[in-house]
């Protein structure tokens, strides 16, 4: 039986953070690498769209890859590489391009309020923003993914990705595999401790409501001590009204501690709410912590896994992005 195969990835424009854990990488490792052949990117290209320090963006790449294997991933299980160090997804991605229609693009909504913002500000966009879904749909289909995990920020990518794969494979006949968005059930959007109506976002210029996976104990209780809380004193769980006491309680309850609804009668005070997710936030981080801390005196095993991973991602990609280059009608290199 053919086992799913799964692609997801990490954008290195800022340090991960527990909505990413939480969010996504957690279940990465403790589900989707044991169920599924997968695959899984630090997507570095992906961080020029917009201005960048080149020695920032290969300094994140580095880290984020090397927490990708702290928090779990095993690559004797699953595929751990860089985006691009596997040239098949600049081959696809022009390809995706060449299916896809600039109205499709323009209504994509992160690139129409990222434009926007520029627009208001008397600047502009730089036209990768605009077309980086078509690599985004590369990176999936380029490996004939059947899921890709996602926050529900990027599920409107994974629908333009299908649309594409749809049209190609009628177009130029039966090509790549027609992916499903997966979102994960349990805290799927872990929100920002002083903004609790965000998204925690790795790279918001605002860090005060943002822990991070390397923040060291005492920084994390003293976020999540000074978390922004509600009108009145009761802990009740209600998104709505009260999304301050409601991400503690996500958060607590996401660490292993019961369902969000039952915890909040548990407590009579915000206090004691906060003192408690605290804690258990920095018991949940600190395996992550120490195996990074591990990780980093051995580069020479990262940069292996990275090579490996790399050369597996290539074998499984390149079959299929020539059969597509055929496909269109391109000649085969001699």
């Amino acid at each position: 039986m053919t086992r799913t195969r799964i692609f997801s990835g990490v954008k290195p424009t800022g340090h991960l953070t527990l909505g990413n854990y939480l969010g996504a990488l957690r279940g990465w490792a403790d589900e989707d690498q044991h169920r599924a052949d997968a695959l899984f990117c630090v997507v570095d290209l992906h961080a020029l769209t917009v201005e960048h320090d080149p020695a920032r963006v290969r300094r994140l790449s580095r880290q984020a890859a090397t927490l990708l294997l702290a928090v779990g991933l095993d690559p004797r299980l699953c595929t751990v590489f860089v985006q691009s160090h596997v040239d098949e997804h600049t081959r696809l991605a022009y390809l995706m391009e060449c299916t896809a229609s600039d109205g499709e693009m323009r209504r994509m909504i992160q690139y129409k309020e990222k434009a926007e913002r520029e627009r208001v500000r008397g600047g502009s966009v730089r036209l990768s923003l605009l077309t980086y879904p078509a690599l985004m749909a590369a990176d999936i289909l380029a490996y004939g993914t059947g899921e890709v995990p996602v926050g529900e920020d990027q599920a409107q990518h994974v629908e333009l990705t299908r649309d594409l794969a749809v049209r190609f494979n009628q177009r130029y006949g039966q090509t790549f595999v027609v992916p499903k968005a997966t979102v994960p059930k349990v805290a799927a959007r872990v929100m920002d401790l002083q903004e609790p109506t965000s998204k925690m976002g790795k790279s918001h210029a605002r860090t005060s409501g943002i822990v991070y996976l390397l923040d060291e104990p005492d920084v994390v209780r003293k976020k999540v001590m000074r978390a922004v809380t509600d009108t009145g004193s009761d802990v009740v769980y209600d998104r709505a009204e009260r999304p301050g006491v409601a991400n503690l309680l996500d958060i607590l309850a996401a660490c292993g501690a019961g369902e969000p609804a039952e915890l909040a009668g548990e407590y009579d005070s915000y206090g004691a709410l906060k003192k408690d997710t605290a804690e258990a936030v920095v018991e949940l981080l600190r395996p992550v912590r120490e195996r990074h801390a591990e990780l980093v005196k051995d580069p020479e095993y990262v940069d292996s896994v990275l090579r490996d991973g790399a050369g597996r991602a290539r074998a499984i990609a390149r079959p299929r992005v020539d059969a597509a280059y055929r496909a269109v009608g391109l000649m085969p290199a001699v």
